[in-house]
């Protein structure tokens, strides 16, 4: 079995108003359905476990998608709370050695093959894997007065995406641990490394962008319909 945690518990402030980002509208749609459409739409997914704000609702009460099971449970203030109580809320068919991805709802663009890849990468390491992308850009530091006072070594370093991909008992275990002492993780793979594990790093598509921002919404549209010009 292979389930996705969708955390969703957050209200996306950057965006501003008072409808949470993930429930704005991207194409019709709001954006939630999209990134759910796209991570059932993988023939190796099974279900999508979504975590809500306990305050939360605007939750449309989707049940199935794809002919797959869509639940939800209530998570917490912290991301680390609600993936927790995600991997919890977990059918007892899903085992703790069962391979679960975590996925951002703000990430709408996630692609199949990126799916297919980070799975098959995943399933040939001892730890797990997650998406992302080399650093391309020049990176500064800067000083309180954002004067720029250096550059920085981009050798080594990758931007994040999702999913991330862990087996359930593992995920689990680090992100207890992390509660317990008082970390706030900032992804499921800093929880990971606090274990003294390594998960693979894979190389993804780099428009499988987080909507965080309002500009952010019109960028999703444009590559949500450029990905399906291309697959028809």
């Amino acid at each position: 079995m292979t389930w996705v945690v969708m955390p969703a518990a957050g209200q996306g402030t950057r965006v501003g108003g008072p409808l949470p980002k993930q429930y704005l509208p991207v194409l019709g749609q709001p954006l939630i359905v999209h990134t759910l459409q796209a991570v059932l739409a993988h023939p190796d997914i099974d279900g999508v476990m979504v975590v809500l704000a306990a305050n939360d609702t605007h939750w449309p009460g989707i049940g199935r998608i794809h002919a797959k099971p869509v639940s939800t449970c209530i998570g917490g203030a912290q991301r680390a709370q609600s993936v927790r109580a995600g991997l919890l809320a977990l059918p007892a068919s899903v085992g703790d050695a069962d391979p679960v991805l975590v996925h951002d709802a703000a990430r709408p663009c996630i692609t199949r093959n990126d799916i297919t890849r980070l799975i098959a990468a995943a399933a040939g390491h001892s730890v797990g894997a997650l998406l992302g992308a080399p650093v391309r850009d020049t990176l500064k530091h800067a000083n309180a007065a954002r004067e720029d006072i250096g550059t920085a070594s981009r050798d080594g370093l990758w931007r994040v995406f999702t999913p991330q991909l862990f087996a359930r008992g593992l995920l689990t275990r680090a992100l207890e641990q992390a509660l317990a002492a008082g970390i706030e993780v900032s992804d499921e793979a800093m929880a990971i490394e606090l274990l003294g594990l390594r998960p693979l790093l894979v190389e993804g598509r780099e428009d499988n962008i987080k909507v965080t921002t309002q500009a952010d919404f019109a960028l999703a549209e444009f590559v949500l319909r450029h990905q399906r010009e291309v697959e028809t």
